[in-house]
């Protein structure tokens, strides 16, 4: 289960812990959930995961995945209370912090075989207002709120130093219908004003523009 402290720890306390927690997710996908027979079953099960950038110079902080700490999993509606009860909010973490909720199976990576033809739109929010939209993005998520099938991968936030970003991943980034429906799903969900900016970014393009820069 993934407590407070679990869910601020900076990984940086032990780079060796994040290998240690990607092999454990590849064993955890053929180890069956335990659902009580009184829960909520979802229709999906999902898993938490905390990351925490150090900006930096490549070559002098640890990779992306090197980051990714994994907290818990969860397959009811009860079982999400249960752990979500007992972790931080997105406000009240450090800048550069961010919270991963995707189906099992699926890591919060754009190489994921889930990810790789996808994309996700992206919402700058300002100060104080990442943990009540990162819950109403969750819920309507877990709720199957967007209604376009299996598109829906999963969510992030992250915080930042003057404004934090709510994303949403979903697998086909060439599926106009799909992604249209979820930005206007995430529109309602959110209660956004008409005028609100959202941006759609595939995956491929976050990879080049982090490989030009690492070119630089």
């Amino acid at each position: 289960m993934a407590s407070k402290y679990e869910g601020s720890k900076t990984v940086s306390e032990d780079e060796n812990t994040t290998s240690k927690d990607m092999t454990l997710a590849d064993k955890l996908i053929n180890i069956p959930l335990s659902i009580p027979s009184g829960d909520h079953k979802l229709q999906h099960q999902y898993w938490f995961w905390f990351s925490r950038r150090f900006p930096g110079k490549p070559g002098n902080t640890p990779s992306y995945d090197q980051n990714l700490k994994y907290l818990a999993r969860f397959g009811s509606v009860e079982q999400f209370w249960t752990i979500y009860s007992h972790m931080v909010r997105p406000c009240a973490l450090q800048s550069h912090s961010e919270f991963h909720l995707f189906k099992v199976g699926i890591k919060p990576m754009w190489e994921d075989e889930s990810n790789a033809r996808g994309g996700k739109w992206v919402l700058r929010i300002r100060k104080g207002l990442a943990s009540r939209c990162w819950e109403n993005l969750i819920l309507a998520m877990l709720g199957e709120q967007f209604m376009v099938g299996d598109e829906i991968c999963g969510a992030v936030v992250s915080l930042r130093f003057q404004e934090d970003i709510i994303s949403i991943w979903n697998k086909t980034s060439y599926d106009q219908g799909a992604t249209n429906r979820i930005r206007d799903t995430l529109r309602r969900v959110l209660n956004l004003p008409p005028n609100t900016i959202l941006e759609y970014k595939t995956h491929n393009e976050s990879i080049k523009s982090v490989s030009s820069v690492y070119k630089m």
